[in-house]
């Protein structure tokens, strides 16, 4: 019997058989009852739908960065994907030479994953990179969607968040990459009101009366997402992998939360009326996007129509970005904002949130998720593979 052929095409940005790159693990987790993409275009783009396709060449991702994209067929059919990347300005921030590979999904085969690492393994080498960091999309920057889930297999991603098949990690393990960092992700049930310890602290902070409080406010939006950017730049600024988004970076993620926004969910604190912290979550999308796998299919607009129907019942929310300014922190804020946020999500009924993403030493973060009765439900792991 002959030999089936391993073929690999590499596909550069703007060419538009990025189509079947896109397409592919839709095929590959055909019927999979968790597995939740973001939408088609959110990737190529859709003009109806105001979206930059992070696989566009107008995607601001691209202005200080290089990519590819690995598509392996075998007998006419695609089995595998992986992208390879150079961040420029992450390398530049950190003094790195640090490559990435990204969308990364392929069939249990080995010798099809080998094929595409390789790819991309030489691809970011030929350009002098020493280290090989991945899985992300095109990267691992924080606020990126990335990693590999290694645990909490049983339980859908929300937004923005990854699922993938358990033997991802066994593969990667094999070919030599070793653990970098791994993420967590915490679930809280909001019908269990936080411990009263919280309302004490938090009522006796505002008592003072230098430190208010506000809900984002829709009508000046891309105003409120500068001051959300400005503020996360300066609280993240030494967690591990960060690297400072940009307003444009900003505005194409924005565009694809606009329409899930509930601005009682995103808050800001401030003292003597100057903004020094934030905490946002969003209610989860993938509550109605996950594929159905119905015979009127699952196209963007199907997955929107969906969306819009059930958005005043949503059960669940995601926590994606807490901060403070480091001059401010250890003053109680953190306290009144888990307690507003709570004691609202508990009045608009939603019943469950995930807190993630979360870096595995940052124990204030870990340990303030455990005061709010969460615990700890999932894990995705970043790698290295040394090229040196």
């Amino acid at each position: 019997m002959p030999r089936e052929t391993l073929t690999i095409e590499e596909i550069p940005l703007g060419n538009p058989r990025l189509k079947y790159f896109v397409n592919f693990p839709w095929q590959l987790f055909r019927g999979h009852p968790y597995w939740t993409p973001p939408l088609n275009g959110e990737l190529l783009g859709n003009r109806f739908l105001g979206l930059i396709g992070l696989l566009t060449p107008e995607h601001p991702y691209h202005r200080s960065s290089e990519v590819t994209h690995f598509l392996a067929w075998r007998n006419g059919k695609p089995v595998g994907r992986i992208s390879a990347a150079i961040n420029h300005r992450f390398n530049e921030y950190h003094g790195s030479k640090m490559g990435f590979f990204g969308f990364f999904d392929v069939i249990e085969n080995y010798e099809v994953m080998v094929a595409l690492l390789d790819k991309a393994r030489d691809w970011v080498s030929n350009r002098g990179m020493k280290i090989l960091r991945g899985p992300g999309e095109y990267s691992n920057a924080t606020h990126e969607r990335q990693g590999i889930l290694i645990e909490g297999f049983q339980y859908p991603p929300t937004v923005e968040l990854t699922h993938n098949f358990p033997y991802y990690a066994d593969f990667l393990e094999k070919y030599g990459f070793h653990k970098a960092k791994d993420y967590y992700a915490y679930i809280t049930d909001i019908n269990n009101p936080p411990p009263t310890s919280i309302k004490k602290i938090a009522k006796r902070i505002l008592s003072r009366g230098n430190i208010t409080t506000r809900i984002a406010n829709p009508k000046y939006f891309k105003a409120e997402l500068r001051l959300i950017v400005k503020i996360y730049n300066d609280a993240w600024s030494q967690n591990w992998g960060f690297l400072p988004l940009t307003n444009a970076e900003a505005d194409a993620l924005a565009n694809t939360l606009r329409v899930i926004l509930d601005p009682g969910l995103v808050r800001f604190a401030c003292v003597k009326g100057e903004p020094v912290a934030v905490i946002g979550a969003f209610p989860d999308p993938n509550f109605a996007l996950r594929p159905r796998w119905q015979w009127y299919g699952d196209s963007d607009l199907v997955r929107l129509i969906k969306l819009f129907l059930v958005r005043k019942h949503n059960p669940r929310v995601r926590l994606m970005f807490f901060g403070i300014r480091p001059e401010f922190r250890h003053r109680g804020i953190n306290a009144v904002l888990f307690n507003e946020l709570s004691e609202y999500a508990m009045r608009k009924h939603y019943k469950e949130c995930d807190i993630s993403l979360l870096l595995e030493n940052n124990d204030l973060i870990l340990s303030a998720a455990k005061f709010m009765n969460a615990r700890h439900y999932k894990t995705w792991r970043i790698y290295d593979l040394s090229l040196e």
